[in-house]
């Protein structure tokens, strides 16, 4: 089961979307220097379809949801994003500190995949010496294409 601690409309996660991020607890990453460290407990209300649908009415006129964390349980998260693709016109992403991704995740249920816990030495995605990475998922024909468009956050 998965727990979210908040909600909120963002503009800076996810380029060219406003996005719903919902920031999910019980993280078992926690990663050093961790600016989130609040979500490391396993704290909040159950994440839920019903309460996914009650969001997107709350916040009509998001483009995109973006699945703060749940490397915990990510075939929950998977779950989750099919419920949203099967029930709405909103993409979906996933912000997992995992290296790669788990093989339970069905690609055809995210838009977006940022993978890559955070390392304090090498900054987050606007630091062109990031180790984290956010990929765009094209789906055509059945298959899905992974771009990485990372290099979207750094200042030219």
């Amino acid at each position: 089961m998965l727990k979210f601690v908040d909600v909120k409309e963002v503009f800076a996660e996810i380029p060219d979307e406003i996005t719903l991020a919902i920031s999910i607890s019980g993280c078992p990453i926690q990663c050093k220097g961790c600016h989130s460290r609040y979500l490391w407990e396993d704290v909040g209300e159950e994440l839920t379809a019903e309460v996914l649908s009650a969001q997107l009415r709350k916040h009509f006129g998001v483009s995109c949801i973006c699945f703060m964390g749940g490397d915990q349980s990510p075939e929950e998260v998977n779950r989750l994003a099919q419920w949203v693709k099967e029930h709405s016109t909103v993409n979906t992403a996933w912000y997992s500190g995992r290296e790669k991704l788990p093989e339970t995740i069905a690609l055809e249920n995210f838009d977006y995949v940022k993978l890559g816990r955070y390392d304090e030495e090498r900054g987050p995605l606007n630091n062109p010496g990031t180790n984290q990475r956010l990929w765009k998922v094209t789906h055509a024909n059945g298959s899905h294409t992974q771009t990485d468009i990372t290099p979207r956050f750094w200042k030219k």
